[in-house]
């Protein structure tokens, strides 16, 4: 029997990105956000809406800055006039290395850095940002159909 994880060190997985289907993803790095108080209460009552979540970076002196736009967190519910905006731009919380590789892959690749999946670790809310390139129709066809297949030949191995 395996032990439970340590308290505090599990991860809470709050939302997931349901079009990571639509992306052939190269590369994930974990980034924290900057959030305001309702924000968080908001996340641990309902989970948020990661569907047109994207990242985007900007120049600043000295380098880059990467933020999280268009992923909508719901008011809270028992919150005042102070509550938050639903669709804000939130600041992510990476390393420089990391931002200037992200803007990089943006830039010079092609690539598209989404968010794939949100989640509490250590008590702090955390990101996943995934590198990837969108995927047009027919291979969108080609990734179920192999995924078919396999589910098929698992079961035939299953029985024999």
């Amino acid at each position: 029997m395996t032990n439970p994880p340590a308290k505090g060190h599990s991860e809470k997985i709050i939302a997931t990105n349901p079009s990571r289907s639509n992306y052939t993803i190269n590369e994930c790095v974990e980034a924290g956000l900057v959030l305001t108080g309702t924000e968080v209460k908001s996340l641990r009552m309902q989970s948020p809406n990661l569907r047109d979540a994207f990242v985007e970076t900007t120049s600043r002196s000295g380098g880059f800055e990467a933020w999280l736009v268009n992923m909508n967190i719901a008011p809270y519910s028992h919150g005042n006039i102070w509550n938050h905006e639903p669709l804000r731009r939130r600041k992510l919380l990476l390393h420089a290395h990391q931002i200037s590789k992200i803007h990089g892959a943006i830039i010079q690749k092609g690539l598209t850095a989404i968010p794939t999946k949100l989640y509490f670790k250590k008590g702090l809310v955390k990101v996943e940002i995934s590198l990837g390139k969108g995927r047009k129709r027919h291979d969108k066809r080609d990734a179920l159909r192999k995924k078919a297949d396999q589910r098929d030949i698992d079961r035939a191995v299953k029985r024999h």
